[in-house]
């Protein structure tokens, strides 16, 4: 008799499946009941974590608004006041024609001593610089090296004349916001200083020093400002600032500053070159000028944004305690939440 048959014939159907099962060995690594920190959320811990957030939120929220508070901001829109009357009611042929006096004088009241430097912006509203066509045209790489000035593959429609590539090439660059602003006071001139209103690594990295306009708004339709041939891509520092595309339709772009303290009730007088054409798209141009603070410009959001949060934990912490103390409700016992020793297993 063949006994190793015989123990073969007698190996019961269950031991065989085991034998020849998938499922994986039991550890407590696979069933993912590794020791591990499971926090109960308690009223104690609901409640402190409320009022944690509005002891924290409040006072931050009402610090940016007394900054916020302490900004002295002035702003004046002139694009529909600088349209003389004759022109009231066609306003594109006012700033399309070259024969009409673009020349405007506003007079701006200080409200409150602003001191230096005192930061000028335009603010243009319902100008889609996010558009993708228009983010698109343009060639980073012609803007930082003399080598690539033939590179014009994505700035269509303005890529090349009849003379060449136009340098720098593209919508953004065509589009170069050519308002200009000159600020008197008590007859005497106010010096707008540009320096530093440009990134630093956008001038040394993204700009190149060896690359100079060339053929540039030289066709029949001109978007915007000129440049000077002489001067140096990096030191462009309007057409750097412009390039720098907005996220929204409406933005302020930094022109100038005026390093000389302003007091309250001063007047001074601006006088506008009205030259860029909003009018055929319903734009409209703004004159802003602003004191900053420890927190930047004026900006009443965040701080009001903090409050309501900070305000909403409170009222949520608060509200938790009175139904804590009106109804209050026996805690479960946390070992009954989780399966310690699954059935079959033992530690």
């Amino acid at each position: 008799m063949d006994l190793g048959s015989t123990d073969g014939a007698s190996e019961s159907p269950s031991a065989a499946a085991k034998k020849h099962s998938k499922k994986p060995k039991y550890s407590k690594f696979t069933q993912q009941e590794l020791p591990a920190c499971k926090p109960i959320l308690t009223h104690g811990w609901v409640i402190t974590a409320f009022v944690s957030v509005g002891v924290i939120f409040i006072p931050i929220g009402l610090a940016s608004l007394f900054a916020s508070e302490r900004v002295v901001e002035i702003v004046d829109r002139y694009d529909k006041d600088c349209v003389p009357s004759t022109y009231g009611n066609d306003t594109l042929a006012y700033i399309q024609s070259t024969q009409t006096n673009k020349t405007c004088i506003r007079s701006l009241t200080v409200p409150k001593q602003m001191k230096s430097p005192i930061y000028i912006y335009y603010q243009l509203d319902n100008f889609y610089q996010n558009h993708r066509r228009y983010v698109n045209s343009r060639s980073d790489e012609q803007l930082r090296s003399k080598a690539y000035e033939f590179d014009t593959d994505d700035c269509d429609p303005e890529s090349n004349t009849d003379k060449g590539p136009i340098v720098p090439c593209g919508l953004i660059a065509w589009s170069l916001f050519n308002d200009t602003y000159g600020f008197s006071l008590q007859n005497k001139v106010l010096q707008v200083s540009k320096k530093g209103i440009a990134w630093k690594s956008d001038q040394k990295h993204k700009f190149g020093s060896d690359v100079y306009p060339k053929n540039f708004q030289s066709s029949g339709l001109i978007g915007g400002a000129k440049l000077n041939k002489s001067i140096p891509l990096s030191n462009q520092v309007d057409l750097i600032v412009w390039m720098r595309t907005a996220a929204l339709p409406t933005f302020r772009k930094l022109y100038g500053k005026i390093e000389v303290d302003l007091e309250a009730n001063q007047k001074i007088t601006v006088v506008i070159q009205n030259n860029y054409n909003t009018y055929s798209f319903g734009g409209k141009k703004k004159l802003v000028l602003s004191t900053t603070s420890w927190f930047g410009g004026k900006n009443d959001f965040l701080g009001i944004a903090y409050l309501t949060v900070g305000g909403l934990s409170l009222f949520m912490a608060i509200s938790f305690i009175l139904l804590y103390v009106v109804k209050p409700r026996p805690l479960g016992d946390p070992s009954l939440l989780w399966n310690i020793n699954p059935v079959g297993h033992s530690n």
